[in-house]
């Protein structure tokens, strides 16, 4: 795997669908299918920011037509808390590794982290002041890394205490960060992620109250005044994003598991180099084309639909001769102190 730290076990081979490999490796697959899924939906809602060399990664206002109401609803803040949620999730699981195999697990954990923010630090300071990894990596050694002193329940009841304090009082974004990893985290250790696809009518349930709770929130969103949206807006992206996940979990336990798989996993097992490497193309695309500024929808989601063409095709042919993503392959180098092999033995 590419972002969790756990070894990648999860390839089908021979053409068997999904139902055919056992469940441990159909887990992995399935963080990757989601890891992937919500990639694509972060650099839809990154392509402007990033084009124009801004610093903000959304906001709030209502959007001007249609179309920009439309992709707003769909997408803004409704994918970096799947992506969140699921780096708590990787940093449990790499804990579990860690402590099988290091004597100080914690130490790797913040080896990890601090690459990530050196990582992170030169993709602010270079390309884009939009960076969330730098983010991603101080919150991990503020919140995440001590919280693995903690019981479980402590760390899910931290996890609901401050995601509700966040969308209440400052309108998600950022806020949200420390919550979602604490979640991540919660749900890997009372093992809800290792039973992920397991249960389709909870996760159908779940998706189905996500789904309705959302609908008013989002309306809520659209008709209120500022005060209101400030919560409306986070907490109906919240609930989006669950039931994207539910949605995808039981489609993934359907026909279109392999389609799913084949579009969404190259993405996810190579995540970080393919979120760097989308701010290098983005960019370069904006150089040429210019007025980024006032690109419509439409030519907003080409950028993105273009990006992402690139990214699956480098990403497929790049995991056929080697274990991880380059960039992958360095922070896990870096994770562990040790050299692991990159290219696939013939």
């Amino acid at each position: 795997m590419s972002w969790n730290g756990v070894r990648d076990v999860g390839t089908i081979e021979g053409g068997r669908p999904p139902s055919a490999v056992p469940r441990a490796r159909q887990r992995i697959v399935a963080l990757d299918v989601l890891r992937g899924f919500a990639l694509c939906g972060i650099l839809l809602a990154n392509v402007k920011p990033i084009a124009h060399r801004g610093g903000e990664l959304g906001t709030a206002q209502r959007p001007e037509t249609t179309a920009a109401t439309v992709l707003h609803l769909l997408v803004d803040q409704r994918f970096f808390p799947i992506f969140s949620v699921l780096f708590g999730v990787g940093f449990a699981l790499l804990l579990e590794s860690a402590r099988a195999r290091a004597r100080q697990p914690r130490v790797v954990l913040l080896r990890r982290m601090l690459a990530l923010l050196a990582v992170g630090l030169v993709h602010f300071l270079l390309l884009w002041k939009g960076d969330i990894l730098t983010v991603y990596a101080v919150v991990g050694m503020l919140v995440l890394l001590p919280s693995t002193w903690l019981p479980r329940r402590v760390v899910a009841i931290a996890a609901g205490v401050l995601i509700v304090v966040s969308v209440a009082l400052f309108g998600g974004w950022y806020s949200m960060i420390p919550g979602l990893f604490l979640l991540g985290s919660a749900l890997t250790r009372y093992g809800v992620v290792g039973r992920i696809g397991s249960g389709p009518r909870t996760t159908a349930l779940s998706g189905l109250v996500f789904a309705l709770a959302a609908v008013p929130v989002t309306v809520l969103q659209l008709r209120a005044d500022s005060t209101a949206v400030g919560i409306a807006y986070p907490a109906a992206g919240l609930l989006t994003a669950g039931a994207y996940v539910c949605g995808l979990v039981l489609l993934l336990g359907t026909r279109l598991a392999g389609p799913l798989t084949a579009v969404f996993r190259p993405l996810g097992r190579m995540a970080l180099t393919n979120y760097l490497t989308a701010t290098v193309l983005v960019l370069a695309i904006s150089g040429v084309v210019g007025g980024a500024d006032r690109w419509p929808v439409g030519g907003v989601v080409l950028v993105a639909v273009a990006v992402l063409v690139v990214q699956w095709g480098w990403s497929v042919v790049w995991l056929r001769r080697c274990h991880q993503g380059p960039v992958e392959w360095l922070w896990r180098w870096v994770t562990w102190w040790q050299r692991p092999p990159l290219r696939r033995s013939r």
